[in-house]
């Protein structure tokens, strides 16, 4: 991955390997690689930053916990669909 100012902007391949070094699926050489680009391209940095951020609000938002109550009404109702299906 080069500087992305002298290639014009960064094309989807190029995000797409931003991901994949979120998701730490690279090699240890696509890993050091992007790694480098990202500290000389401030489109890819900042694409890289929102990313985080977004995967960190995503995160903390996966961890609230359902009421019982909607838990009740939610398994409740399953089992209404079944029945009226016939798949009780």
């Amino acid at each position: 991955m080069g500087d992305c100012h002298s290639l014009g902007d960064c094309d989807d391949n190029r995000i797409v390997r931003l991901y994949e070094y979120l998701d730490g699926a690279l090699s240890l050489k696509d890993l050091t690689e992007v790694k480098a680009h990202l500290e000389h391209c401030a489109e890819c940095a900042e694409e890289y930053d929102l990313e985080c951020i977004i995967r960190s609000v995503v995160r903390r938002s996966c961890q609230e916990i359902a009421p019982d109550t909607l838990k009740s009404k939610i398994i409740t109702r399953i089992s209404e669909i079944r029945v009226e299906s016939g798949h009780a």
